[in-house]
């Protein structure tokens, strides 16, 4: 399968989506934005993935690629591509889609619990309740005709699939320790005193947290790239 990645700033790669795409004999192409780099045609890839960044889905002045990024994202789904965003791709899939996306009453940053509420779909076989990690203040409604997937105790709206193809992740399971390191190192300034909002080095310590959620990333992706299995 060709994956290509959207990629916002350099400190927000995907991680071990790429680990598993390369375990998986899957061919991964990319975009990165912040250099100024051409979005592709949907006819050159059969999947979409769109990861996190530091800016919101509202900040087109500032960011005039986000037109062109909603276009693709909106073509992607229409053609029926699969498609996955993380965090702020989360947020572009909802605006995409139709939904507000907003300030949330918190931040969430650094590892806590989330509770999946479908028992099958994308979720199937997953923990009731697991920990994820969080970078994120704003969140979205859930676009008309998605499924809500899961949630948290500092954000109600986590996860959702639309169309059987399209998933959206507000948390991160795909980061490991290296990226963790970049997003304390060049977001520091949103960490502050919060009821969801860790130290940095509390979130570098959670060794058995960054562990945890590799194989859970990984049978999600399965899951999602599975031929002919609607979300």
């Amino acid at each position: 399968m060709r994956i290509h990645y959207v990629q916002h700033v350099p400190f927000e790669a995907p991680a071990n989506i790429a680990a598993w795409a390369e375990m998986r004999g899957h061919l991964m192409t990319s975009t990165a934005l912040f250099q100024g780099e051409p979005l592709p045609s949907p006819d050159a890839f059969d999947a979409l993935v769109v990861m996190g960044g530091p800016m919101s889905v509202h900040d087109e002045a500032q960011y005039a690629w986000l037109v062109a990024e909603k276009k693709l994202i909106e073509q992607s789904i229409k053609s029926g591509k699969l498609v996955l965003g993380v965090c702020l791709g989360a947020q572009l899939l909802a605006d995409v889609l139709g939904a507000k996306v907003y300030q949330n009453k918190y931040k969430e940053i650094g590892w806590f619990p989330v509770r999946h509420l479908q028992a099958g779909s994308v979720a199937a076989g997953l923990p009731r309740t697991f920990t994820a990690f969080h970078w994120h203040g704003e969140t979205f409604d859930l676009p008309a005709g998605a499924v809500h997937l899961a949630e948290s105790e500092g954000c109600a709206n986590q996860a959702f699939e639309f169309g059987g193809k399209t998933l959206a992740l507000q948390f991160h399971l795909e980061v490991t320790r290296e990226s963790v390191e970049g997003l304390v190192r060049n977001c520091a300034a949103d960490i502050t005193p919060g009821p969801y909002v860790q130290s940095g080095e509390q979130m570098l310590a959670a060794a058995e947290a960054f562990a945890a959620i590799q194989p859970l990333l990984f049978q999600v992706l399965d899951r999602w790239a599975a031929p002919g299995v609607a979300l």
